[in-house]
Protein backbone atom coordinates (compact mmCIF):
# COMPACT_ATOMS: atom_id res chain seq x y z
CA UNK A 1 0.00 0.00 0.00
CA UNK A 2 1.12 2.86 -1.04
CA UNK A 3 1.32 6.61 1.42
CA UNK A 4 -1.70 8.23 0.42
CA UNK A 5 -3.45 4.94 0.56
CA UNK A 6 -2.59 4.53 4.10
CA UNK A 7 -3.80 7.80 4.87
CA UNK A 8 -7.40 7.26 3.15
CA UNK A 9 -8.04 4.11 5.48
CA UNK A 10 -6.59 5.90 8.96
CA UNK A 11 -8.91 8.88 7.72
CA UNK A 12 -11.89 6.71 7.00
CA UNK A 13 -11.54 4.79 10.54
CA UNK A 14 -11.50 7.56 12.34
CA UNK A 15 -7.17 6.71 13.28
CA UNK A 16 -5.50 9.74 14.80
CA UNK A 17 -1.97 9.60 12.83
CA UNK A 18 0.67 9.09 15.89
CA UNK A 19 3.94 10.24 13.73
CA UNK A 20 1.91 13.74 13.99
CA UNK A 21 1.46 14.02 18.09
CA UNK A 22 4.18 16.25 19.83
CA UNK A 23 4.17 13.30 22.48
CA UNK A 24 5.02 10.80 20.07
CA UNK A 25 7.90 12.72 18.13
CA UNK A 26 9.47 13.24 21.46
CA UNK A 27 9.19 10.08 22.74
CA UNK A 28 10.97 8.69 19.93
CA UNK A 29 13.79 11.35 20.64
CA UNK A 30 13.74 10.17 24.37
CA UNK A 31 14.32 6.66 23.13
CA UNK A 32 17.33 7.34 20.52
CA UNK A 33 18.79 9.04 23.24
CA UNK A 34 18.59 6.08 25.90
CA UNK A 35 20.39 4.06 23.27
CA UNK A 36 23.08 6.63 22.89
CA UNK A 37 23.18 6.52 26.77
CA UNK A 38 23.43 2.79 27.47
CA UNK A 39 25.96 2.40 24.70
CA UNK A 40 28.58 2.93 26.98
CA UNK A 41 27.35 0.44 29.84
CA UNK A 42 29.28 -1.97 31.41
CA UNK A 43 28.88 -5.20 29.42
CA UNK A 44 28.10 -6.96 32.26
CA UNK A 45 24.97 -4.83 32.15
CA UNK A 46 24.10 -5.94 28.71
CA UNK A 47 21.16 -8.03 30.07
CA UNK A 48 20.55 -5.66 32.81
CA UNK A 49 19.66 -2.51 33.02
CA UNK A 50 20.80 -1.58 29.72
CA UNK A 51 18.05 -4.23 28.60
CA UNK A 52 15.53 -2.73 31.02
CA UNK A 53 16.09 0.51 29.82
CA UNK A 54 16.06 0.33 26.19
CA UNK A 55 12.86 -1.87 26.50
CA UNK A 56 11.23 1.45 28.80
CA UNK A 57 12.05 3.63 26.11
CA UNK A 58 10.81 1.83 23.43
CA UNK A 59 8.10 1.08 25.22
CA UNK A 60 6.94 4.80 25.22
CA UNK A 61 6.48 5.83 21.73
CA UNK A 62 5.36 2.05 21.11
CA UNK A 63 2.14 2.39 23.43
CA UNK A 64 1.18 5.99 22.36
CA UNK A 65 1.17 5.00 18.42
CA UNK A 66 -1.01 1.85 19.42
CA UNK A 67 -3.28 3.95 21.34
CA UNK A 68 -3.46 6.64 18.65
CA UNK A 69 -4.48 3.65 16.28
CA UNK A 70 -7.70 2.95 18.40
CA UNK A 71 -10.74 4.06 17.63
CA UNK A 72 -11.99 5.74 20.95
CA UNK A 73 -10.53 8.28 23.17
CA UNK A 74 -10.74 5.77 26.19
CA UNK A 75 -8.93 3.47 24.68
CA UNK A 76 -5.96 5.60 23.43
CA UNK A 77 -6.12 7.68 27.51
CA UNK A 78 -5.52 3.54 28.40
CA UNK A 79 -2.56 3.60 26.56
CA UNK A 80 -1.50 6.93 27.46
CA UNK A 81 -1.23 6.25 31.17
CA UNK A 82 0.74 2.36 29.85
CA UNK A 83 3.35 4.75 27.87
CA UNK A 84 3.13 7.40 31.56
CA UNK A 85 3.85 4.05 33.49
CA UNK A 86 7.09 3.14 31.70
CA UNK A 87 8.43 6.54 31.41
CA UNK A 88 8.27 6.29 34.87
CA UNK A 89 10.03 3.18 35.00
CA UNK A 90 12.67 4.58 32.67
CA UNK A 91 13.40 7.75 35.19
CA UNK A 92 13.38 5.47 38.24
CA UNK A 93 16.56 3.00 36.00
CA UNK A 94 18.43 6.22 34.44
CA UNK A 95 18.20 7.55 38.45
CA UNK A 96 19.87 4.38 39.17
CA UNK A 97 22.09 4.22 36.45
CA UNK A 98 23.36 7.56 37.77
CA UNK A 99 23.35 6.57 41.36
CA UNK A 100 25.57 3.10 40.30
CA UNK A 101 28.22 5.68 38.29
CA UNK A 102 26.80 3.97 34.84
CA UNK A 103 26.30 7.50 33.62
CA UNK A 104 26.74 11.23 34.64
CA UNK A 105 24.04 12.81 35.08
CA UNK A 106 22.68 14.66 32.11
CA UNK A 107 19.08 17.88 32.17
CA UNK A 108 19.10 17.08 28.56
CA UNK A 109 17.76 13.71 29.66
CA UNK A 110 15.87 14.54 32.69
CA UNK A 111 14.68 17.80 30.81
CA UNK A 112 12.95 15.59 27.80
CA UNK A 113 12.03 12.99 30.54
CA UNK A 114 9.79 15.85 32.28
CA UNK A 115 8.13 17.29 28.95
CA UNK A 116 7.24 13.48 27.81
CA UNK A 117 5.51 13.29 31.18
CA UNK A 118 4.16 16.54 30.73
CA UNK A 119 2.71 15.76 27.18
CA UNK A 120 1.39 12.39 28.13
CA UNK A 121 -0.58 14.39 30.61
CA UNK A 122 -1.50 17.14 28.69
CA UNK A 123 -3.14 14.57 25.89
CA UNK A 124 -5.04 12.85 28.48
CA UNK A 125 -6.20 15.88 30.11
CA UNK A 126 -7.54 17.32 26.83
CA UNK A 127 -8.84 13.73 25.66
CA UNK A 128 -10.37 13.59 29.62
CA UNK A 129 -12.27 17.14 28.65
CA UNK A 130 -13.27 17.26 25.20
Amino acid sequence: MVRSELLEVNRKRNYMNHKDLDVWKKSMELAELMYSVTKSFPESERYGLTSQMRRAAVSVPSNIAEGAARQSDKELIQFLMIALGSLSELETQYLLSIRLGMTAEDNKVLDLIINVKKLILGLRNYLRNK
